[in-house]
């Protein structure tokens, strides 16, 4: 159920916890006049002053002796984040101080906001489309600057904006397909049949062409990247064979330093693609041949998305530098010939010392080595879910149909049928993409979008 949006409400909008600033948001249309009683500025000037006026001052909590320095930022509606009045109070971000200034808040007549009502108002009040309310959050939670390239995408328009083109004139040719039924017993020809065709295909390229742009951004178009790292004849060449296969020409021998270069095979871990890469054991070099493997070696693993960093279960951890910045499972190989733990945390590096995930594998015993695929596709399957993977899914939903309401409509003009039936495919896909950009919602579709939110935001 969609909350009032008339009521005032307050929030947490910054990180809990201790911290040098926490930001309390207060938004609707009493937010000014429940701030401004409690607030003292420390310049000779009231908050009710520009659109948008900073203001140093203190807020005197109850229970609380000394007053909180508080910074006042008011945005004043419509020149808002919501669209209504908004007031953002940033303080130190003492907890115990954080939830007393809430409580007073609330005790003023504001209400608690709910998981991404701050948004949700920005939407209703058509400040942000469905694409980029959904886009924030993407940004939110974007994990890597390839996600927070895409959300930032979305969230500046690159969904919404082609839409909004494409809608608008779909509704031009809409108007004058009816405007010919209305006048269809006169001779009044509003759009004649190359028109109507040539305005469809136009329509038909553009779903097309964001059809392929959210084919793009649903998968990165590459394989997930992961290298086999250690020291020579630390199992990595028996473990690539196993995980790609045995018609992978990597040779195996109990000689340190086999592979000189590095190999690639590419495989399907549960239908997502990933490219295994095993790289030349770290040893100094002695000749150019063998610092040329270690330098591609080492490059292979900076590209990695994921390095299994393998080390013999009957070997001590190497207590140097841990060479690895990225994400990295530590593998402990041969895990027949010890009994380490199958799967936990360790600590690794000297001075500077970062927890890893560790799990042993051997590749005779069938147990240890499938426990290590489980491992490793779930962590490869996480690599790969984007923020956006929610809003992707509903876009291509409504752009699929969307296209085959325009291709029925092209067919329709092509057989000269009666423009009824064009009329009516052209409503249906009107229909698909007001959803899509939020023209046309249900209170269903908002809870699970904007449920996802953290409150505050």
């Amino acid at each position: 159920m969609i909350p009032h949006p008339e009521d005032t409400i307050v929030a947490l909008a910054s990180s809990p916890g201790p911290g040098s600033r926490a930001i309390v948001r207060v938004g609707g249309p009493n937010a000014l006049a429940i701030v401004e009683p409690r607030f003292t500025p420390s310049v000779d000037r009231s908050l009710n002053g520009s659109p948008r006026l900073v203001t140093p001052g203190q807020l005197q909590l109850s229970g609380v002796h000394a007053p909180l320095p508080v910074t006042a930022y008011y945005f004043r509606a419509p020149r808002s984040y919501t669209g209504q009045d908004l007031v953002e109070l940033h303080t130190i971000s003492s907890p115990p101080l954080v939830e007393r200034l809430i409580a007073d808040l609330l005790a003023a007549g504001t209400r608690a906001a709910q998981p991404g009502e701050f948004t949700l108002r920005a939407f209703l009040r058509g400040k942000k489309d469905l694409t980029r309310a959904e886009a924030v959050l993407a940004v939110i939670h974007a994990g890597s600057d390839d996600e927070l390239t895409k959300a930032l995408a979305q969230l500046s328009g690159g969904l919404a904006r082609p839409m909004d083109e494409l809608r608008d004139d779909l509704l031009s040719l809409l108007a004058d397909v009816e405007a010919g039924l209305d006048f269809v017993d006169e001779d009044i020809e509003f759009v004649g049949k190359s028109e109507q065709l040539a305005r469809i295909a136009v329509g038909l390229a553009k779903l097309t062409n964001l059809q392929r742009q959210l084919d793009a951004r649903t998968v990165s178009g590459r394989a997930v990247r992961v290298a086999l790292v250690g020291a020579p004849n630390a199992g990595k060449s028996s473990l690539f064979n196993a995980l790609a296969g045995c018609d992978t020409p990597a040779i195996v021998s109990p000689a340190a330093g086999t592979t000189r270069d590095y190999l690639v095979k590419r495989i399907d871990l549960d239908s997502v693609p990933v490219e295994l890469v095993d790289t030349a054991g770290w040893q100094d070099a002695r000749n150019s041949i063998e610092r040329q493997a270690q330098d591609l070696g080492r490059e292979e693993s900076r590209r990695a998305d994921l390095v299994l960093w393998c080390v013999p279960a009957n070997e001590a951890i190497p207590e140097g530098p841990e060479p690895i910045a990225g994400e990295t499972i530590l593998v402990r190989t041969k895990a027949d010939l010890s009994s380490p733990p199958l799967w936990g945390k360790v600590m690794v590096g000297v001075g500077n010392p970062r927890e890893l995930s560790s799990i042993s594998a051997s590749v005779v015993s069938p147990d240890g080595f499938q426990h290590l695929q489980t491992v490793l596709t779930e962590r490869i399957k996480s690599l790969t879910r984007s923020p956006l993977a929610p809003s992707q899914s509903r876009c291509r939903y409504h752009v699929d149909a969307a296209l085959d309401s325009l291709r029925r409509a092209h067919e329709h003009v092509r057989e000269d049928d009666p423009q009824e039936l064009l009329a009516l495919e052209l409503r249906k896909a009107l229909d698909q993409i007001g959803e899509m950009v939020g023209a046309v919602y249900t209170n269903d579709l908002l809870d699970r979008i904007f449920s996802r939110f953290c409150i505050g935001k």
